[in-house]
């Protein structure tokens, strides 16, 4: 997965608590088995009306909106089930970075296993953050090393779990995680009775 250093871009307003998996991505649309292809039927229930047709005035579909790679939204993010999918369609719509004041354990631990940075902030920075990104022009930049938020009139520091942090900064997915301990797992295979099952 790709390493997380800086991401600066413009911010998408979702002021929802409590948007679960459901609501990011409608179980009718987790057929596919590659992660890729998502992103269309992001927050579709409330993308499009029952015609399949566009809601003008859902955030995602303003054209202001279009480019943004930080999405801001409320309460206990990505609650419900535990579907992997959810993250993938975030990240396939562009969005590199959720930020919210608290996310559901498994959705967070998943965006992590992926390279979509979860920020936790207070309730009223999150606030702050809403109303900024109300005037689409106004970018904000993350800085994942230094753990912390800047825009328009706004700085906050946000927490994160040491490991979490060293597998986002150094672009370590499981397999690379895996990876690292190749000599490990080569002297352990070397070492097996050749009668026992082996590797490759």
């Amino acid at each position: 997965m790709k390493a997380i250093k800086v991401i600066t871009g413009q911010m998408a307003p979702l002021p929802r608590a409590n948007v679960d998996t459901d609501a990011i991505i409608p179980k009718q649309f987790l057929k596919r088995v590659e992660r890729s292809g998502f992103g269309p039927f992001l927050f579709y229930e409330w993308a499009y009306d029952e015609e399949g047709e566009l809601i003008p005035d859902f955030v995602l579909n303003q054209p202001d909106y279009r480019g943004a790679s930080v999405l801001v939204s409320g309460p206990n993010f990505g609650s419900g089930s535990s579907r992997e999918h959810a993250p993938w369609s975030i990240e396939d719509r562009g969005f590199r970075a959720v930020i919210a004041p608290s996310f559901a354990d498994i959705f967070h631990n998943n965006c992590i296993n992926i390279g979509l940075l979860p920020v936790v902030l207070t309730e009223a920075e999150v606030a702050t953050l809403t109303q900024i990104a109300e005037d689409p022009d106004n970018l904000v930049t993350i800085d994942l090393a230094d753990q912390t938020v800047t825009t328009v009139g706004f700085e906050a520091h946000f927490e994160i779990d040491p490991f979490a942090k060293h597998r986002l900064l150094n672009g370590l997915d499981n397999i690379a995680l895996t990876l690292e301990h190749g000599e490990a797992i080569d002297g352990y295979e070397a070492g097996r009775a050749s009668f026992k099952p082996r590797l490759g």
